[in-house]
């Protein structure tokens, strides 16, 4: 066994979110996939399901930064996996009992969506309790890896029991997944310390969270780019699926046999993201993966049915291996500049406003698609994302090479600068 993976606390922590990310593809295929065939419903009421879904980032997120710096996180992961799955599990019952409405769904991405945000954000800040700083993007990468592998494996699992037994199938599978997850990181054996007793007040905490993020040029830059992305990005989600079905008459197993294609990126990039990083420095690396994600992500746009469905596959193979080398360096950069002590809430603001302007994104690309066509959206998705990149260009990250050398400042890596 290689490098990070020979540590066992680190490989259960692995584990489970590799089992968390399966159910996670599942469902993100499954529920809008079962909104627009079972229950009929129009492709607002489809981007409805996205935005709440997202919506509680943009309640919540900052909340949770600063209660799970209070926290031992490892109760905050499991109860996470257990509230996703009895929700999940809810939605294959009442389909078996003939009650399943847009409702029920809505209720159901809402308030898994919570469990996600406290899931995510402690997920970010107990991984560097597991491992060192200069394991840090090779942890990242394994991480990353996960979301590769369940990226190529939810969609064509996720199309193939919709195709055979149908989404509430597909959605029991969801729930196991996350039980699974919960049981692996029961396993886990590090100390899991509470954090010092301190006087606290939530304001002045996600106040603390705030300033540091936007105080600091390198994670303000990395914070900004990745909520444009999101913007883009959860507008194309939100009508995607209208447009392969509707426009481009894509059975669900193809539509999972598409997206395991193209999605073949992501894991390429996990498998050598960390060795760009070695060679060319993090920094570069970064830059790299955002380009590569830019440019591909135009390609969606440009599908058409019959040979037409291979700009499908490549945008999509292009952008997932430019996001997954993307997400690598930018979460390594995060977790290297922040202090420890301020993690769980920088963490959430980036979290926050990444995933906390998905809900206008999706509100917007439903109204974009309502008012003219999908594949309208789809170009304007497209030419949004390759705009966001000049963000990156013009932060710190132009004069650097390689992660910082101490802990909670840019400026210690006066070396890197010099050769970058």
């Amino acid at each position: 066994m290689r490098g990070i993976l020979r540590s066992p606390d680190f490989r259960r922590l692995w584990l489970a979110d590799g089992l968390s990310q399966v159910g996670n593809r599942i469902d993100f295929l499954v529920i809008p996939l079962l909104a627009t065939t079972t229950l009929a419903a129009s492709v607002a009421e489809v981007s409805l399901l996205r935005t709440l879904s997202t919506l509680p980032y943009l309640l919540l997120g900052l909340q949770v930064g600063a209660w799970c710096d209070r926290m031992r996180n490892r109760p905050v992961l499991i109860t996470a996996d257990l509230g996703r799955a009895l929700l999940i599990g809810s939605v294959p019952l009442a389909a078996v009992f003939g009650s399943l409405t847009l409702g029920h769904l809505y209720v159901v991405v809402l308030l898994a969506g919570v469990f996600t945000v406290f899931f995510n954000v402690a997920h970010q800040t107990y991984l560097p309790n597991l491992v060192e700083r200069g394991e840090l993007p090779d942890a990242n990468a394994r991480l990353q890896t996960n979301l590769s592998v369940a990226a190529i494996a939810g969609p064509g699992l996720g199309g193939m029991i919709v195709q055979f037994i149908g989404g509430a199938g597909a959605m029991a599978v969801d729930a196991l997944t996350y039980l699974w997850s919960a049981a692996w990181l029961h396993r886990i054996r590090t100390p899991d310390v509470r954090p010092e007793p301190a006087e606290r007040n939530l304001r002045r905490e996600i106040g603390e969270g705030l300033r540091t993020v936007m105080h600091n040029p390198l994670l303000r830059a990395i914070a900004l780019h990745g909520a444009a992305s999101s913007l883009f990005q959860s507008m194309f989600m939100a009508v995607s699926m209208v447009f392969m079905v509707r426009d481009l008459h894509v059975a669900p197993f193809m539509i999972g046999l598409l997206g395991t294609i193209s999605l073949f990126g992501a894991l390429l990039a996990s498998g050598v993201a960390q060795r760009l990083g070695t060679r060319f420095g993090a920094a570069r690396a970064l830059y790299f993966g955002a380009a590569v994600y830019s440019v591909s992500f135009l390609l969606n746009a440009f599908a058409t049915q019959g040979w037409g469905l291979a700009w499908w596959v490549a945008g999509g193979f292009g952008s997932s291996f430019g996001i997954i080398v993307l997400g690598v360096f930018e979460t390594s950069f995060r977790q290297a500049v922040t202090p420890h002590e301020l993690l769980g809430r920088v963490s959430s603001v980036s979290q926050t406003v990444i995933f906390g302007i998905a809900p206008l994104g999706s509100l917007l690309g439903g109204l974009i698609a309502e008012l003219t066509t999908t594949r309208v959206t789809l170009y304007v998705c497209g030419i949004g994302i390759l705009a966001a990149s000049a963000i990156l260009i013009a932060s710190p990250l132009r004069k650097m090479r390689d992660l910082p050398l101490a802990e909670g400042t840019v400026e210690n890596d006066q070396g890197d600068r010099e050769r970058g």
